[in-house]
């Protein structure tokens, strides 16, 4: 499977293509990144990111699956993160692409469980930014200067991949990995509290339209890719 990472940034969108049925440096056949100057009207830097991914995503119009990283919330909250991944929602959108969303977090998991860092004072290593760059050279088998943001959009991509793999039926649910298992597919029991006894689907998997989304089904059915 084919599939397209985004790592966004206004200042270095980082993209990566990741092809799962290929070995050694093939699985990374295509990467970079887009930039856009601070001292440009930021409406502006808006609509080129969007014009940028368009344009990226009508480079290859035989990859329907996209993976994306989505602004952390809470205390990271950033208002032009966010306003960055509207603005690449509607890109991916406007180009029918079936999209599933990530948090950075989740990128890093996948990526030190494939390093195997040794653990620190009892605590697991932290994951910095030449870690990520490290794990997708070792994953993708490719040498060469990579930049973090396409490291990140690497990571992205391959989780995509296996994302859209076991909806499609391809990946069976015992061969996904525990990361993914917890990622795509859990289900809590909730223990304590006025629903103590109740389960929760918390997995990617049961939240299409909050979470993943398949918008290349648009043209067939409604607007929203829902049959009408």
């Amino acid at each position: 499977m084919l599939t397209i990472g985004f790592d966004p940034s206004l200042t270095n969108f980082g993209w990566a293509v990741h092809d799962t049925d290929a070995v050694g440096a093939a699985r990374c056949p295509a990467r970079g990144r887009f930039q856009t100057s601070a001292k440009t009207l930021f409406i502006d830097r808006y609509i080129e990111m969007r014009e940028n991914v368009l344009a990226l995503l009508a480079q290859f119009p035989h990859i329907t699956k996209v993976g994306c990283e989505s602004p952390v919330f809470k205390e990271l909250y950033s208002e032009g993160m966010y306003g960055l991944f509207l603005y690449t929602c509607e890109a991916m959108r406007l180009a029918r692409k079936d999209v599933v969303l990530f948090s950075p977090p989740q990128m890093k998991v996948h990526a030190r469980a494939l390093l195997d860092r040794p653990t620190v004072g009892g605590k697991a290593w932290v994951m910095g930014k030449p870690d990520m760059v490290e794990a997708a050279q070792v994953d993708s088998g490719g040498g060469g200067r990579w930049n973090h943001n396409e490291a990140d959009a690497y990571w992205v991509a391959k989780t995509a991949a296996r994302f859209w793999s076991h909806l499609d039926g391809v990946v069976q649910a015992s061969d996904l990995t525990v990361h993914e298992q917890k990622q795509f597919t859990e289900i809590r029991t909730i223990q304590r509290g006025k629903r103590a006894g109740q389960t929760v689907e918390q997995g990617i998997l049961y939240r299409e339209d909050e979470r993943f989304f398949r918008w290349s089904q648009a043209d067939k059915d409604g607007a929203d890719g829902k049959e009408e």
